[in-house]
């Protein structure tokens, strides 16, 4: 079993900064990618970036410029730095990642969600 936990959400000011982090632990055979989700008030959730073992990074297109992903394959961490935030950035965040089993199979993995909340 995989568990991920996730840290770094709270209430930060509009124009302001924060940092996600995500790490696992538990029977991790290999990180495939990880990624970074968010689901906001009345809205489906959503990816905002994705990063694989190699390192390759994908993001939302809304996204990109002021979120940047990167992680840490020692500590089988991921990281989120968010900056200029805005209040429709408020939402739930969670982590994901693609772990391969010794069989070969890929299964997923979600956080439990951290939540950001941006003031005007």
């Amino acid at each position: 079993q995989v568990q991920l936990v996730e840290s770094g959400g709270g209430l930060v000011q509009a124009g302001g900064s924060l940092r996600l982090s995500c790490l696992a632990s538990g029977s991790i055979f290999r990180i495939n990618s990880m990624g970074w989700y968010r689901q906001v008030p009345d809205k489906q959730r959503e990816l905002i970036a994705t990063i694989t073992r190699l390192g390759d990074t994908n993001y939302a297109d809304s996204l990109k410029g002021r979120f940047t992903i990167s992680r840490d394959n020692a500590k089988n961490a991921v990281y989120l730095q968010m900056n200029s935030l805005q209040p429709a950035d408020t939402g739930v965040y969670y982590c994901n990642y693609v772990i391969i089993t010794p069989q070969g199979m890929g299964e997923h993995y979600w956080g439990q969600g951290t939540q950001v909340t941006v003031s005007s």
